[in-house]
């Protein structure tokens, strides 16, 4: 092989002193990047004869993935299920904002709305990568309008819609595009929800059981149908029930297809699911767990009315509530306190609570081999976080976009 710098020019940074999680465990070895990807330092060395152009101190600091929340519908003011003369602004801002609490990539959520607001908000969401601009986008996530009346939570009843004759028509028809949607909530006890879901299936883009009523044999036919996420397991679903644990029972099923794995979002914020509920379902399947916000434009604001869609909430506290009401809509939790608490009410190992806000949503979105991980040729999209799990610096593509101010702690 030829010397490094005929492989190319571009500078090789070697982060040492730090603690990195690769392989589920926390080892000590240096990381090296270039060019926004992980080098494999091997390689670098017999191959290439190459060495690191800058080294940078890490000072003892756990290196992890960058956190990846892919239910999140708003923060900081912005409320992504608004159609807004300035949408884009607004994602920026959150995509921006975000970069503090560890989030790398998100999918932008939309709760239920009339077809109005998805025809003019999803032309103005596109994929693209992070930097210092902020989050990479990975497309869109639309939880409902085809979800159930009965377990609408937050949703505006008045904008529910039921799948007719031409089901996958009623959904194009209704979204007005599918070309940056990366997921979709839906009720899969409706009536022909399961050729929808073959068709979204088709189209490479991940249908989560949510807002439901089903039991557990109309779960287990949506996943054999292609579904492979639960909308934020627990909250607006039938309670666990020992002779039909509905979608909950998916966790332990015997009828997933072989070689596919269910994931299952929780909002773990100390208020959406009790601390116990969070321990049953990380015993009961620990692999699929994903932790998301649910964020909503209250979120990193002082308490009060905000808007979520079509509704007006009021937070109180780390609560949030429609207006008027104990309805429960959203969270106004950051990513990185979601992954401290979910760390503390299981006492599961560090590097569990990182890997279930990054590697396993990137398994459950198909990009593990580019997000969720610190192996070589991946993204370099990480964290450097204390002991503690506080995020201290946040990088993308190798660059860093944010970094705790110390003299302000």
């Amino acid at each position: 092989m030829p010397s490094n710098k005929s492989v190319s020019d571009a500078p090789i940074v070697q982060f040492t002193n730090c603690r990195i999680l690769r392989d589920h465990q926390l080892q000590r070895e240096d990381l090296w990047v270039r060019e926004g990807k992980i080098l494999n330092p091997e390689k670098l060395f017999f191959d290439e004869k190459g060495s690191a152009d800058v080294q940078l101190d890490c000072k003892d600091s756990i290196v992890a993935p960058g956190f990846i929340d892919v239910q999140i519908n708003g923060g900081f003011g912005v409320d992504f299920s608004l159609a807004t003369d300035d949408f884009k602004s607004g994602i920026d801002l959150v995509s921006q904002k975000i970069l503090s609490h560890g989030v790398t990539s998100f999918c932008p959520t939309l709760v239920t709305s009339p077809p109005s607001v998805y025809h003019q908000v999803l032309p103005q969401i596109s994929v693209r990568n992070g930097g210092a601009h902020g989050a990479g986008i990975l497309g869109a996530h639309l939880e409902g309008p085809f979800i159930s009346k009965e377990k609408k939570g937050a949703h505006p009843e008045h904008c529910l819609r039921t799948f007719e004759a031409g089901a996958f028509q009623d959904l194009l028809a209704t979204y007005g595009s599918l070309d940056c949607v990366q997921i979709v909530t839906l009720a899969p006890e409706m009536r022909r929800s399961s050729e929808v879901i073959r068709e979204l299936t088709k189209r490479g883009i991940c249908v989560s059981l949510g807002h439901s009523v089903a039991n557990l044999s109309q779960a287990e036919e949506a996943v054999q149908h292609g579904a492979t996420f639960i909308t934020h397991l627990f909250n607006a679903m039938l309670p666990f029930h020992h002779r039909d644990p509905g979608i909950v029972g998916l966790l332990t099923s015997d009828k997933i297809p072989a070689g596919r794995r269910v994931f299952y979002g929780m909002i773990s914020d100390g208020i959406h699911t009790n601390p116990a509920a969070l321990r049953i379902a990380h015993r009961a399947h620990p692999k699929g767990l994903v932790l998301v916000t649910d964020a909503i434009a209250g979120m990193g604001l002082a308490p009060g009315r905000h808007t979520l869609g079509q509704q007006v909430v009021e937070i109180d506290g780390l609560n949030t509530y429609i207006a008027g009401t104990k309805t429960l809509s959203g969270s106004v939790a950051t990513m990185d306190t979601c992954v401290r608490h979910f760390q503390e009410a299981t006492g599961c190992s560090v590097e569990t609570a990182l890997e279930a806000a990054s590697l396993h949503p990137a398994q459950l979105l198909g990009i593990e081999h580019k997000k969720g991980t610190l192996n070589y040729d991946s993204d370099a999209d990480f964290l450097m976080l204390n002991d503690s799990l506080y995020v201290q610096a946040t990088y993308i593509a190798g660059e860093e976009v944010w970094r705790q101010d110390v003299s302000g702690m």
